[in-house]
């Protein structure tokens, strides 16, 4: 590999004392994304929309296997619409994208480019909902939207437009639309860690920092390297806000009329921002097998008088492995020698590669490298299609090991306002102390070290971790926990 080779391949960043450089560097160098002309938005590569829709597939059987069916409504919103759940306008106000001309001509009513969608779905579900019968409706949207945040551009994590589901649902009872909302922060929960190897917090969002208009929001929370927590899902109970606004009523079985309760629940590309800043280093893009792309590449090295017999041989692995169901690239590629493979594969977040020279054919065998860590196996090629499966299990154990072990050891208590901000100073993580539920005591912290309330648990009648709020000194009501966030 020449110098030029290792240049353009290279990480020149590094993640413990460069992360947003890092992490900038491994979505470029890595192709899954690039900077668009305009400020604020981005450009998603094939290798990174291939990952979007990994994650988009088995989310969507998830909702699918419960009840859900997918749709699609108009990227614009009329101002009217938007304006009838008043909670909406005044949350997203200031970060809504409006359209006020079409060609030449002054539209008669602004359009808002949709910053989510409960105002343009709500009234159509309204419309489909007669009889109790057409209840539970459980309708689904894949889209982008635009919050035009005036924020430094983070490919996956802050955008301008960013590409997200939106799942909005209507029920008779409010104990059936508070399952909803739970069963789907279940499967954002497990779709973080069966996919993307990560554990998560679960947990709600204090009440001034709900969705506009729910009664109850509810988050799991992803904690990165650098110690910063990322939102990676919510799921809100709205109640009957959104219903009373848009007039979602239905016929009961005593023929009354009755409000329906709805929820609203949305994952975002942000999770692809997690995954990659979670287990990437510094040769590149790291990948649990599950979402990769291209999960084995094997890589055969000859020489001239050994180039058939080691093709073949590689030909023959490829093709069990490929009927086996794994996604393979067979490197094949006279331009580029051995080395340079190894650096690119491991650049693109490949999970394992399999090495093949004229030494593994002869003894029947095959080398088989782990990406997080560079262990190598030797399997025997009779086994070789069990052995992978077993080699990308230890690779997704790996990074699921490391990214607990992360979490675990950064979650801490404090019992006062220096505390807390000495530890997130020091540590970053999450820090876990009595609140009072007044916001004037997130302030403190929030204006401190830029740190706030991220969650708090799920169950409002948990007793806090500590009996006085760690800000005022009066009675805790809850446990906040505070961390920096993306």
């Amino acid at each position: 590999m020449t110098d030029e080779d290792a240049q353009e391949l290279g990480i020149t960043e590094s993640k413990e004392h460069a992360t947003g450089d890092w992490y900038a560097e491994v979505v470029q160098k890595a192709g899954i994304a690039d900077y668009a002309p305009m400020g604020g938005f981005i450009v998603t590569r094939p290798r990174g929309w291939a990952l979007w829709e990994s994650l988009k597939d088995h989310l969507d059987a998830k909702f699918k296997a419960t009840g859900v069916d997918n749709a699609y409504f108009p990227l614009f919103i009329p101002e009217s619409y938007l304006e009838k759940e008043k909670d909406v306008v005044e949350g997203f106000d200031p970060e809504v994208a409006w359209v006020t001309h079409g060609g030449h001509d002054e539209l008669e009513e602004r359009l808002a480019v949709r910053p989510t969608s409960e105002s343009i779905i709500a009234p159509f579900m309204a419309q489909w909902t007669r009889s109790h019968r057409d209840l539970p409706m459980r309708l689904n949207q894949w889209c982008s939207v635009v919050r035009w945040e005036a924020t430094e551009t983070k490919p996956f994590f802050r955008t301008k437009e960013f590409c997200w589901q939106e799942g909005h649902t209507a029920h008779e009872t409010a104990e059936e639309a508070w399952e909803e909302t739970m069963l789907r922060l279940d499967q954002y929960e497990e779709t973080y860690e069966e996919l993307l190897a990560m554990p998560v917090l679960r947990g709600r969002k204090p009440d001034h920092d709900k969705f506009p208009g729910a009664e109850t929001t509810t988050t799991v929370e992803a904690l990165m390297p650098d110690g910063k927590s990322v939102q990676g899902g919510t799921s809100h109970d709205l109640g009957t806000s959104f219903a009373e606004a848009f007039d979602i009523t239905y016929t009961d079985e005593d023929e009354a009329e009755a409000t329906a309760h709805t929820t609203s629940w949305g994952l975002s590309w942000r999770a692809l921002g997690a995954l990659i800043m979670t287990h990437s280093d510094d040769q590149g893009l790291v990948l649990p097998p599950a979402i990769a792309p291209t999960q084995v590449a094997i890589v055969p090295i000859w020489q001239e008088d050994t180039r058939e017999e080691v093709l073949d041989y590689a030909d023959e692995l490829a093709a069990d492995l490929e009927d086996a169901g794994l996604r393979v690239d067979l490197d094949d590629r006279d331009t580029r020698n051995p080395g340079f493979k190894f650096n690119e594969h491991e650049l693109h977040g490949v999970p394992l590669r399999i090495e093949i020279g004229p030494n593994e054919v002869e003894d029947g065998e095959a080398t088989l490298v782990h990406r997080p860590d560079g262990e190598s196996v030797v399997a025997d090629r009779e086994t070789a299609v069990d052995d992978v499966d077993d080699a990308l299990d230890d690779v997704y154990a790996k990074l699921y090991d490391a990214a607990e072990e992360n979490l675990e050891m950064n979650v801490r208590e404090a019992d006062e306002p220096n505390q807390i901000l000495g530890t997130i100073g020091q540590h970053g993580g999450y820090v876990k102390c009595g609140w009072c539920g007044d916001e004037a005591c997130e302030t403190v912290i929030k204006d401190e070290i830029a740190a706030e309330i991220v969650m708090v648990p799920l169950d409002e009648d948990e007793e806090p971790i500590h009996e006085d709020c760690a800000m005022c000194g009066d009675e805790a009501l809850e446990t906040a926990y505070f961390a920096r966030t993306y």
